[in-house]
């Protein structure tokens, strides 16, 4: 029996370094497309088994990545899709940078994520309609962007949102009724100058002027 237990324990050390090697490589990869001027980033160290001892990465019990935390930290360059992969991530915090290009469609892969916070960016492209399979999602924070299109209605899906904003970009069409839509104030979807007023109930109208 002892030597059974000795086994499971060896296996599930095993497994768990696998996993913190994956999430680093993830992690490294998301660094080359990166300026960092203040060197926030300088301890992400790829010979390094595990990211759990990197700045600005935390991680569970079991070596996975629950949080990133980059809010605030003048970098700029552009998001990658292998960030998807990072299967037990919680919170992704990119705020108040200078990230472009488009927001992967590959991070509504991202099931556990409960926070989402990309807001203060330099962003464009539309917002993903995948995101609507973050069935976790509280906070989703996109404001002040340059991003264009509509506001997908498949976000009313998302029953545990509690807070949206996508005030202060490009955005066109109309906003979507129904689901957690109904308790958000009108200042999340100020200063989009294309987008109207409220859908009509029973038309999908929130394409209209984009």
């Amino acid at each position: 029996m002892r030597l059974v237990l000795c086994l499971v324990t060896l296996l599930l050390s095993f497994v768990s370094t696998i996993s913190a090697n994956s999430e680093g490589d993830i992690l490294y990869g998301f660094r080359t497309r990166l300026s960092d001027p203040n060197n926030v980033l300088q301890s992400w160290d790829p010979t390094l088994v595990n990211p759990c001892t990197w700045f600005h990465v935390t991680c569970d019990s079991n070596n996975r990545v629950i949080r990133l935390d980059l809010g605030n930290a003048n970098i700029s360059g552009s998001l990658s899709p292998q960030l998807g992969q990072l299967q037990h991530l919680q919170y992704l915090e990119l705020f108040q940078n200078k990230i472009n290009g488009k927001i992967p469609k590959e991070l509504g892969k991202l099931k556990g994520l409960v926070s989402m916070d990309l807001y203060d960016n330099k962003l464009q492209g539309q917002i993903p309609k995948s995101l609507a399979k973050l069935k976790s999602l509280k906070y989703l924070r996109l404001n002040n962007n340059k991003l264009t299109g509509s506001i997908p209605r498949e976000l009313t899906k998302l029953s545990k949102l509690q807070v949206f904003d996508v005030s202060n970009n490009n955005l066109c069409g109309t906003i979507p009724i129904g689901g957690p839509f109904g308790n958000f104030p009108i200042k999340s979807f100020i200063n989009n100058s294309r987008l109207g007023g409220l859908e009509l109930p029973g038309r999908a109208t929130y394409h209209f002027g984009c």
